[in-house]
């Protein structure tokens, strides 16, 4: 099969998704800081969408143990994280503006995601979470934030959800399952929470995110 062109490719999306809100998600910018079991997920959702730039950050490689959550495959072992989605995206949309940054993120390099309208955390910690909320708050108070907090175990789905914070934070999970208490996340928690965080960034650039 011959590679679609770009122009045939955006008119499937916009065909699908309508005119007008394809015209808001090709114009949007997104950063997914961490792409680990919400990250990959998360990011792959947001490219099948068809949004105009992706800014991915992860500092870490792909692991065989990696791959019970994530969205890799055994071909990606070894390999930056960065990379590999990179390798999986253009599969999907080759076409796809996507700008890489192969680091942790602290206080001191947050400025790369300055370009990005909206700012996901996908990170494991809470230390690394808070860190990301806190700063890009402060830094980039009109930016939306949209973070995870609780998927891990084998609870109901529907208790994972979203909830708006404020005016510019959403966070989305059950808030309590910790992996420490739950002994593990699966790929249907991790899936679940990042669709969720995934649709939250799609309501807010098509400015349905009135609750």
């Amino acid at each position: 099969m011959n590679l679609p062109t770009e122009k045939e490719m955006y008119a499937a999306l916009e065909k699908r998704h309508g005119a007008s809100i394809q015209k808001k998600l090709s114009n949007a910018s997104v950063a997914v800081c961490g792409l680990g079991g919400l990250g990959s997920n998360i990011t792959i959702s947001l490219a099948r969408l068809g949004i105009g730039k992706l800014i991915l950050v992860d500092f870490d490689k792909v692991d065989l143990a990696n791959l019970n959550r994530q969205q890799y495959a055994v071909k990606h072992i070894g390999m930056n994280k960065t990379d590999a989605m990179y390798d999986i995206i253009k599969s999907i949309m080759p076409y796809a503006n996507v700008e890489l940054h192969n680091k942790k993120i602290t206080k001191d390099n947050i400025n790369i995601l300055s370009q990005a309208d909206i700012i996901c955390e996908a990170f494991d910690d809470a230390q690394s979470k808070a860190m990301l909320v806190n700063y890009a708050a402060e830094l980039f108070p009109q930016k939306y934030i949209v973070c995870a907090s609780g998927m891990a175990g084998i609870g109901c789905a529907n208790n994972i959800i979203t909830r708006k914070i404020t005016e510019h934070l959403f966070v989305c999970g059950d808030g309590k399952s910790d992996i420490a208490e739950k002994g593990s996340v699966f790929s249907t928690g991790a899936m679940l929470c990042a669709a969720h965080q995934a649709h939250t960034v799609l309501r807010i650039i098509t400015e349905n995110f009135d609750a």
